[in-house]
């Protein structure tokens, strides 16, 4: 464990990735709502977005890292955290089941952390990914960085010009 900690040293000190893999197979950017904020129950507010998906969808690593958590919770059901660039916690919750890293395990962006579900607080729910991201000042709303990934313009090639996320209001 030693040889591996200028490996998270490295890690937490690169820069926090402003564009994300999108955490569920298939859905696309524009089919996401910022959910962010919205009321829970015991005066909760929401911290991340619910990404809606058919059980069993894939769950994607939005970004590489270390996995540091997997279980159990009463809120998040069978959950996954990865400590990603920047020390960002990134929460993968609501989860059908575990894909095959577990804690200790490095994932590149992409890599199958677990599959679509309504574990935890979401049992009986419309099947979906709660997906989070902490830092150490508090929880980060995940999506402006998922929303907005830079892709082609229609008719141009890859790489020619790529989409921007709009100016953030003053």
């Amino acid at each position: 464990m030693l040889r591996e900690i200028p490996r998270v040293v490295r890690l937490v000190r690169a820069p926090v990735p402003q564009d994300l893999v999108l955490p569920v197979e298939g859905v696309r950017p524009e089919e996401l709502v910022d959910t962010w904020g919205a009321a829970r129950g015991d005066g909760r507010r929401h911290e991340g977005i619910d990404i809606f998906a058919p059980r069993e969808t894939q769950v994607l690593a939005a970004t590489g890292g270390l996995v540091v958590r997997r279980g159990w919770n009463e809120l998040g059901g069978r959950r996954v955290a990865v400590l990603g660039p920047g020390g960002q916690y990134h929460y993968y919750a609501h989860l059908e089941e575990y894909g095959d890293p577990k804690p200790g395990n490095w994932v590149e962006a992409g890599t199958v952390l677990g599959y679509v579900g309504d574990s935890g607080n979401a049992q009986g729910t419309p099947t979906h990914l709660h997906y989070g991201i902490y830092e150490i000042t508090g929880a980060v709303n995940p999506y402006p960085r998922l929303a907005f990934t830079p892709r082609p313009l229609a008719g141009e090639g890859p790489g020619v010009r790529a989409r921007q996320a709009p100016s953030p209001s003053p």
